[in-house]
């Protein structure tokens, strides 16, 4: 059984021993520990929850909502939703926060409890460690029978998130419908199998072929959108003849194309794609994490304006948007963040600028890929002893590469022209994380070996 605890909420394992496994006690001492904190931050009294389709929500939901009604907490329970769903909903119900019961792309044996400010944004490092805190030291007082919360169920919100994409200047149904798309759907049985079909009839798309939409939790594949899970919506396209297949994880904030030959447009390229669309549009700045491809840089200076790299981690991300104004922003997993809507991965909003830029273009699918910077993402990792210093590792690598542009904001990421390799160590286990991009796979695997290669001469000298 496994438990994570970490600044962005707790996630693990169902079942087990508590404090090994996500199991009830360990759900209520976090909900409590939340729900204190961000009510004594605001002022507020009022947090509104919602879960993607797991098999273990309903269980997660009960608990959650009960511990903050004990609180003296108004909960505005959204049922099965999507993580911008909620993103979304907090900010329109002056709520003092949210929690997404969701774990995102991992397998269904695991939950979590995800937190959001007033905002709708996910809470800082800082708030963060205070939640661990409050938690830890179980400092926290639940209400009397007359000051217990109450519990208010609410399904507005599909309808309420759809009409916002429709309502944005850069959505244009007329066009969308005017394509005539035929488009697969993948939700791998989570709550997009509610949301995206329902989107995708409000955009006027007429034919959809829908798999794995029934919102049960039953992972029918690993529910990771990576090119490996996506075999059967490949042939799904194929066979129907399809314009395209589209495909988000369970919490639907992760977005992917497959082409109408059944090849993937590959989840790096959703963002470069959208933001290409809306530069062409709204001229501004970009923003992506440090593992994620450098087309979207490409993309941001050939349309004139500037790029700008942040550390990995959606409110890292989200933060340098802020710092520079950027007018779209994500990661390289699908991830689209536009701030026109909010500020928060939306795979939803992604899907309506998508289609209308694919229809504007007016040409297949796996054209408007081809018509991108070519690069591949090589990605491995090296495993390391638990007493070895990891920090002072990547400071000798960092000295073998000091002529070249390199950043030390997020690990270590060195640039050799339009080539990258990007080292992180792991905050979970004694591992470097090494990403390598270039214009072939071949060249991206050669430099993540080279790294490599001083890492282990490194590790011999020392």
């Amino acid at each position: 059984m496994t438990l994570i605890k970490s600044i962005s909420g707790i996630r693990g394992t169902i079942g087990g021993i508590a404090g090994e496994g996500l199991t009830p006690i360990d759900i209520v001492k976090f909900a409590a520990a939340y729900g204190s904190w961000v009510t004594a931050k605001t002022g507020r009294r009022k947090i509104v929850l919602g879960r993607d389709a797991r098999i273990s929500g309903e269980m997660l939901n009960n608990l959650v909502a009960g511990t903050l009604q004990g609180l003296g907490i108004e909960v505005v329970d959204l049922g099965l939703s999507t993580t911008p769903t909620v993103e979304i909903a907090v900010p329109l119900e002056k709520a003092a926060g949210g929690i997404i019961l969701t774990a995102s792309h991992n397998p269904k044996q695991w939950n979590a409890l995800k937190l959001l400010n007033e905002k709708g944004e996910f809470i800082s490092d800082a708030d963060g460690k205070e939640v661990l805190e409050i938690a830890e030291n179980a400092a926290f007082e639940f209400a009397g029978v007359d000051e217990l919360g109450s519990i208010t169920k609410n399904d507005t919100y599909l309808q309420k998130h759809i009409d916002l994409i429709l309502a944005l200047p850069l959505v244009d149904v007329a066009a969308i419908k005017a394509a005539g798309f035929k488009i697969a759907v993948d939700c791998v049985n989570s709550t997009g199998g509610i949301f995206v079909p329902a989107l995708l009839k409000a955009l006027g798309v007429e034919t959809v072929y829908e798999l794995y939409c029934e919102p049960d939790g039953h992972f029918p594949h690993n529910p990771e959108p990576l090119p490996e899970n996506l075999t059967e919506i490949a042939r799904l396209v194929q066979t129907k003849n399809a314009d395209l297949g589209i495909v988000v994880d369970p919490d639907v904030d992760r977005l992917c194309f497959v082409n109408e030959d059944g090849s993937m447009f590959g989840e790096e390229y959703t963002l470069v794609a959208i933001a290409d669309y809306v530069l062409t549009h709204t001229p501004g700045n970009t923003v992506s994490n440090l593992s994620s491809t450098r087309a979207l840089r490409d993309v941001t200076e050939k349309a004139g304006r500037k790029y700008h790299a942040a550390a990995v981690g959606e409110v890292n991300v989200v933060n340098q948007m802020k710092a520079v104004n950027a007018i779209i922003g994500g990661e390289g997993n699908g991830g689209v963040i536009y701030p026109e809507l909010h500020y928060g991965r939306d795979a939803l909003v992604g899907i309506a600028l998508f289609l209308t830029h694919l229809a504007k273009y007016g040409k297949s699918i796996s054209v408007l890929r081809s018509s991108y910077p070519a690069y591949h993402i090589s990605k491995n990792k090296i495993t390391l002893t638990p007493e070895m210093d990891i920090d002072g590792l990547l400071l000798q690598v960092q000295e073998r590469y000091k002529s070249q542009p390199h950043t030390t904001i997020d690990g270590l990421k060195v640039e050799f022209d339009k080539e990258w390799v990007h080292l992180r160590k792991s905050n979970t286990e004694p591992i470097i994380r090494i990403y390598s991009e270039a214009s072939t796979e071949t060249v991206a695997e050669n430099l993540a070996a080279k790294i490599i290669a001083d890492i282990r001469e490194i590790l011999k000298l020392s």
